[in-house]
């Protein structure tokens, strides 16, 4: 079983999962580490279609999806930022997860 580290966390879970549902179900507490400021409360409920759930992720994942990609390629978003969306993303192996700062987990700290 793969293991994902988050937020000071680790959590265990099935090859294949979906990263955000994994995330989500870990425990009440890690809804507002995945999403950022009022993103907690408006974000598209993993459609792929906000891009709140963005995070940079370091170990395997399956392969971008159409509407990901579509997602990370306009702002605040770009596409060589490296991030992933959660709600888009399942885990193939361990996981280092990791959320940004700003609305759409978009800023990476100087």
């Amino acid at each position: 079983m793969p293991w994902i580290q988050f937020a000071g966390e680790t959590i265990r879970c099935s090859r294949a999962d979906n990263l955000r549902s994994v995330l989500m179900r870990h425990e009440p507490s890690m809804r507002g580490k995945l999403y950022n400021g009022a993103a907690g409360l408006t974000h598209c409920r993993g459609l792929g279609t906000c891009g709140t759930c963005a995070v940079e992720v370091q170990g395997e994942l399956t392969p971008m999806t159409r509407i990901e990609k579509w997602r990370l390629g306009f702002p605040p978003h770009h596409s060589d930022s490296g991030l992933r969306l959660a709600c888009q993303a399942c885990v193939l192996g361990d996981l280092v997860v990791t959320k940004h700062s700003g609305m759409w987990g978009h800023r990476f700290e100087d």
